[in-house]
């Protein structure tokens, strides 16, 4: 296991967390970045890990079959709303959570047309 200032690879840009070839990086509650070797799998995937990852995938595909000019319109959104998450980001939170109202509120404020 090997720790690293959070603020100084936040300085230089990086803000690792997740998967990174064989590591894995979390940050711990004193701020360190950890990273340490990723753990194999201990079984099959269960029914709810499939679901979720279908969910995603579907997710994925949607966006990707969008015009460049509806995806702008998320990204715009997430710009003028100061999210700190890229357009695609806001795309899946809204696809997967499904809360019309925020949607509806970050539309309103960004001046933007989200959801039909």
């Amino acid at each position: 296991m090997l720790t690293t200032d959070r603020r100084l690879l936040q300085y230089i840009g990086l803000r690792p967390t997740g998967d990174l070839g064989p590591l894995t990086a979390y940050t711990s509650k004193r701020g360190k970045v950890v990273w340490f070797l990723k753990s194999p799998p201990h079984g099959p995937p269960s029914v709810h890990q499939l679901r979720q990852r279908n969910t995603f995938r579907l997710v994925a595909k949607t966006w990707s079959q969008m015009t460049a000019g509806e995806r702008e319109q998320w990204s715009l959104a997430e710009r003028r709303a100061y999210l700190d998450i890229t357009g695609y980001n806001l795309f899946v939170w809204y696809n997967t959570v499904g809360d019309d109202q925020i949607i509806k509120t970050i539309e309103r404020k960004t001046n933007t047309n989200l959801i039909t």
